[in-house]
């Protein structure tokens, strides 16, 4: 994503936690900060994307007197996933420091990411949602405007229900064709010439087919997503029946010791699930 903003010509300054992921960058011309305090005192717009709120609040010292030096007079895009009141209250504390605070959360994984057709999904404060808006576009293929924060976590949220519970669907559908015999390049045939196919099912089809666990979209990281969805609807009263079937799912892969292989792997909480049948 950074690597898209820079090859449109956006000035960049950078920073991970992990020095030797920002060479590629580097040598597109963006500048590595050497800590994020670097960051927010020549940046006017910082775009943060981490792992989770308590990463968040480390990088902006939030709870310390740094963080008002930080946040104030500078506009924050965050486009990690996080709890929707995590973002609700950080926005708040980020206007109360004389900031300004956009979220912005994407949906795609790795290929979208590198492909630049990301779909992105902006809330704020109309302005500030406007400069994200041109800023962003690099990254997408699409940026939809959802009003007010925590209105795109909330959207990110929704999306993001059922495209776990599609490739779930899509990981049982593999295993119930193979165990009754059937060839699955033409299971994933039939697939791929119907109204069901995306590009999405095309993708995960093909790991399925070839037993490719290679990360796309971790299932760390989803059974995360997965998690935020099923409290967001506890916390609202909404009933979840499939995305909690998921999440048990999910949760069992990682235990099984798949945590790092693409989402795909939850066919192996499925297959075990099936060797307790019998």
């Amino acid at each position: 994503m950074a690597l898209n903003l820079v090859k449109s010509g956006k000035s960049l300054m950078v920073w991970n936690r992990s020095l030797l992921k920002s060479g590629t960058l580097a040598e597109a011309g963006a500048a590595v900060a050497k800590d994020p305090a670097e960051v927010f005192a020549k940046c006017d717009v910082v775009i943060l994307m981490l792992a989770d709120s308590a990463a968040i609040d480390e990088v902006l010292a939030r709870g310390a007197p740094a963080f008002e030096k930080r946040v104030k007079a500078r506009m924050l895009v965050n486009m990690a996933t996080v709890e929707p009141d995590f973002s609700r209250e950080l926005d708040a504390d980020v206007r109360a420091a004389g900031g300004r605070y956009v979220e912005a959360p994407v949906s795609g994984s790795r290929k979208p990411a590198e492909a630049a057709t990301l779909v992105a999904m902006l809330a704020g404060d109309e302005d500030d949602v406007a400069i994200t808006r041109h800023l962003v576009a690099p990254m997408c293929r699409d940026v939809i405007i959802c009003g007010p924060a925590p209105n795109a976590l909330f959207m990110k949220l929704a999306v993001n229900l059922f495209l776990i519970a599609m490739v779930t669907g899509l990981a049982e559908a593999a295993h119930f064709a193979e165990r009754l015999g059937l060839d699955l390049t033409k299971f994933l045939a039939v697939l791929n010439a119907g109204p069901m196919a995306s590009d999405v099912s095309k993708i995960k089809g093909a790991k399925l087919v070839d037993l490719d666990f290679s990360r796309q979209a971790a299932i760390t990281d989803v059974l995360k997503n997965n998690r935020l969805v099923v409290e967001t609807a506890r916390e609202a009263g909404v009933a979840s029946p499939l995305i909690d079937v998921c999440y048990g799912l999910y949760a069992e892969t990682q235990e099984l010791g798949f945590g790092d292989e693409d989402m795909v792997a939850v066919i192996r909480a499925i297959e075990q699930r099936t060797a307790k049948i019998r």
